[in-house]
This record gives C-alpha cells, sequence and structure tokens, in this order.
C-alpha cells in the first residue's frame, strides 16, 4: 500500500508517517517508480505506535517495541529492551503517583483550614469586631 492507504488505514497523516520514517521508526521502502510502499507489518508497528503514546510514552521510548516487532517477535513487547522500558514507565508512573498523593493531602489540609475558617466567620458574623477575612494559604508552592 502507498502511504496515504496507510495513513487513512491507521489514522493518522502522512507528515507523521515521513517523521517516523526520519526517525528511523517506519522503513523507507520504494517501489520501481519511487513511491513508498508498505505492507501490514508495518499497520502493526504504527499501531504498537499509537497505543504506546495512548499511554504515555514518548515517540523514542517506542523504538524498543517496533525493534522487537521488526525482529520478527509477534508481540512488540517480547523482547528485554521494551520489558525494560515498560519498568522505566512504571516507576516513573509511580512517581507521578506519588507527587500527586503529595498535592492531594496538601490541597486537602487547605481546604479544611477554609473551611474551618468560613466556619469561625458564620459563627462571628453577629458578633462586632468580628475576625477579618483572611487567607490561609501558605506553605504552598507553584
Amino acid at each position: 500500500m502507498r502511504i496515504g492507504e496507510l495513513a487513512a488505514r491507521v489514522g493518522t497523516t502522512t507528515r507523521t508517517l515521513r517523521y517516523y520514517e526520519s526517525r528511523g521508526l517506519l522503513p523507507a521502502r520504494r517501489d520501481g517508480n519511487g513511491h513508498r510502499t508498505y505492507d501490514e507489518g508495518d499497520v502493526r508497528l504504527l499501531e504498537q505506535i499509537r497505543t504506546l503514546q495512548d499511554f504515555g510514552f514518548e515517540l523514542e521510548e517506542t523504538r524498543p517495541f517496533v525493534e522487537c516487532l521488526r525482529s520478527g517477535r509477534p508481540a512488540g513487547d517480547s523482547c528485554p529492551a521494551s520489558v525494560a522500558v515498560y519498568r522505566r514507565k512504571l516507576a516513573e508512573l509511580d512517581a507521578l503517583i506519588g507527587e500527586l498523593g503529595a498535592v492531594r493531602d496538601q490541597v486537602g489540609a487547605q481546604l479544611a483550614r477554609a473551611e474551618r475558617a468560613m466556619a469561625e466567620l458564620a459563627a462571628d458574623a453577629g458578633a462586632p469586631g468580628g475576625p477579618e477575612p483572611r487567607c490561609e494559604l501558605k506553605g504552598m508552592s507553584g
């Protein structure tokens, strides 16, 4: 199949396919007329790349999976290099989850303080000279 057919089949653009070719992820085969040609194996490569990118993998992180498929493996993740990328990505995700948990705890604490302050203001609303509203956003970094 030609580049336009492949792009339509996998739901991308010819520009993206040319970019993948320039990065060495998609083979650059040509027919007698100089047109790029592709086969079902290329469809599988592109589906692997797209799936990984949907999961948050950078384009370069897909290379071991592509190389694994090119080596004749039925799945792009059945090679040691692919497994190593999975491990690194999992560790990265675990770290991000930890960071998000810490941010969530900080936001929860700020919410609890804000709710207490609102309750105090409501209780003191009828008392003359009650406390002035104040912002308690301290210790938050951006």
